[in-house]
């Protein structure tokens, strides 16, 4: 039986990247992380832990809220994953399809 496909993911492309984007927005404002949690409607806990860099990836819709309360393209602060770009770095992306031998 094949593996299930896993959920598509964004890898948040450098944690430090996110604390400066937070730093000053796309207004030109710093936002804090419960100010970003409450723009967002992402929890206070994954915010925190991404710019943390205890967790690398999100949910599209994730990535995509955060970006835009922030006010910053996507491919800014995330890369997407998939067959060719690994969900963590130094990690070889998993193929999705089993060829048969």
């Amino acid at each position: 039986m094949a593996d299930p496909i896993p959920e598509p993911r964004y890898r948040l492309v450098d944690a430090d990247l996110l604390r400066r984007l937070m730093a000053r927005t796309g207004t030109g404002r710093g936002i804090s992380v419960r100010q970003l949690a409450a723009a967002s409607g992402v929890s206070h806990g994954t915010i925190e832990n991404l710019a943390q860099g205890r967790i690398k990836t999100a949910r599209p819709d994730v990535a995509h809220q955060i970006c835009q309360a922030i006010g910053v393209d996507l491919l800014i602060l995330w890369a997407p994953t998939g067959r060719a770009a690994p969900l963590e770095e130094g990690h070889e992306a998993r193929p999705r399809l089993r060829l048969a031998s």
